[in-house]
């Protein structure tokens, strides 16, 4: 029995087929089931809730990971605008107050005493109004600061006060301890206000106390 007329099969064996190529049409048939699925954690979860995380700020050896920080010259900037929103008010108060008080004594010239004319009482209630304005303003930025993150000065510049392990806002308790303890800040000759400037998180020492950091909006 012979198969075809092929000239160099003269022995008459069978044809032999072509291996066939792994994948190709007729190849090894895949695993049942497909792939295993990766094992469970494997792979980090994304961040939930708006955290960053720890080590999220700062430059650590992977990049930065969180928002960028705001550099001392827009903190700075931020607090001098809080300043004037606090000072003006109130100073107007203290200078009304004061020169009425002032206007409402009088020295004798003979006898060297000095008396009111009645209307220093008005003027000491006026410039203790300045006094009771300028602590009811600052509470309220503070309050700004610890429920949205910004004051009026942060708010104009583009910056805002967040935790540092989550990125959430403070909250008014903390951020009224974080204004006492910029006390200090002040005490090392105001170094402490310095700190920033070659701080790899740009904190001030109250920061660092607190857990905050200072980052763009």
């Amino acid at each position: 029995m012979t198969y075809g007329n092929d000239p160099y099969n003269q022995g008459g064996y069978p044809p032999q087929q072509p291996p066939q190529q792994p994948g190709g049409q007729g190849g090894y048939p895949p695993p049942q089931g497909g792939y295993p699925p990766p094992p469970q954690g494997s792979y980090p979860s994304p961040p939930q809730g708006g955290q960053y995380g720890p080590g999220a700020y700062g430059p650590p050896s992977g990049g930065y990971g969180g928002p960028e920080l705001a550099h001392w010259g827009l903190r700075v900037g931020s607090y001098l605008i809080d300043a004037l929103i606090v000072g003006i008010p109130s100073g107007i108060l203290y200078m009304i107050g004061g020169s009425m008080t002032a206007s409402s004594l009088q020295v004798d010239p003979n006898t060297g005493e000095v008396t009111s004319t009645g209307g220093g009482g008005i003027g000491v209630i006026i410039y203790l109004l300045g006094f009771v304005v300028a602590i009811g303003v600052t509470l309220w930025l503070k309050y700004q600061e610890g429920t949205t993150g910004q004051t009026v000065g942060k708010k104009v510049l583009g910056i805002k006060t967040v935790k540092e392990q989550t990125g959430e806002y403070i909250g008014f308790g903390m951020a009224f301890v974080r204004s006492l303890c910029h006390i200090i800040d002040g005490l090392p000759c105001y170094i402490g206000f310095l700190w920033p400037l070659w701080d790899a998180k740009r904190q001030t020492f109250a920061d660092k106390i607190v857990g905050t950091v200072v980052v763009r909006a």
